[in-house]
């Protein structure tokens, strides 16, 4: 099959592209939006309360306990991690309990950070 003639890059290889690379590479915007998701997850207090909350649903109080926080400090990263829609939370009385959203967004992150979690600590070493 004849390849179509794209243009050409700076340095060439001497192989033409299979594809047009209009095509095949996503849009700027979309890497923008990507990185955005690995800021909201990029602090190590912020990572370890969402992939809490993916596993249980919790108050300030008992999150902080469990992640060795202070109350306003867990805040704070509830605050950042709603925003970015990737916990949710309901109020019960005068206590109000967090949990990961029930998005796709938000599974495949879980996901993701499972597997990471198995690329840097195999068989649980780290």
């Amino acid at each position: 099959m004849k390849s179509e003639s794209y243009p050409s890059l700076p340095h060439d290889h001497g192989q033409p592209f299979e594809k047009d690379p209009d095509h095949f590479m996503p849009p700027a915007e979309n890497f923008r939006m990507l990185a955005d998701i690995y800021k909201e997850l990029g602090d190590e207090s912020r990572l370890r309360i969402f992939w809490l909350l993916c596993h249980c649903e919790e108050c300030v109080i008992n999150i902080s306990s469990m992640v060795d926080m202070s109350s306003p400090a867990v805040s704070h990263h509830l605050r950042q991690l709603k925003a970015g829609g990737l916990i949710e939370s309901r109020r019960s009385g005068k206590e109000v309990y967090y949990k990961a959203a029930d998005t796709e967004k938000t599974r495949l992150l879980h996901s993701m950070i499972e597997n990471m979690m198995e690329i840097a600590c195999p068989w649980g070493k780290c």
